[in-house]
């Protein structure tokens, strides 16, 4: 069984930094699309980064240049490194794997930026 468990947010000030960690057991993340998604209140899930199969990375126009999505294969677990942290990226931060046709998610870690 596929679980995915993310670590690492919190509470930070504007302009701080946090590392959201995601260790996943069940699958292996080597070879596989890995992603970090956010929610805000009232908004849609919206993809803040990916990671492919080559370990090419794609992220949202907002977080480019501030965040870094990586992967530690020895630890099958994915990061996403977050600099210079806004109010707007205040967020509930789901990470991903798809697995063949599927995609797993975790449960979530809260992300809390103050002005």
């Amino acid at each position: 069984q596929v679980r995915l468990v993310e670590s690492g947010g919190g509470l930070v000030q504007a302009g701080g930094s946090l590392r959201l960690s995601c260790a996943a057991s069940g699958t292996t993340t080597s070879g596989k699309a890995l992603g970090w998604y956010r929610q805000a209140p009232g908004k849609q899930r919206e993809l803040v980064a990916q990671i492919g199969i080559g370990d090419s990375t794609n992220y949202a126009d907002s977080v480019k240049d501030r965040f870094t999505i990586s992967r530690d294969l020895l630890k099958n677990a994915v990061y996403l490194q977050m600099n210079s942290l806004n109010p707007e990226d205040t967020a509930v931060y789901y990470c991903s794997v798809k697995v063949g046709w599927y995609t797993y998610w975790g449960q979530g870690t809260q992300v809390t930026v103050s002005s």
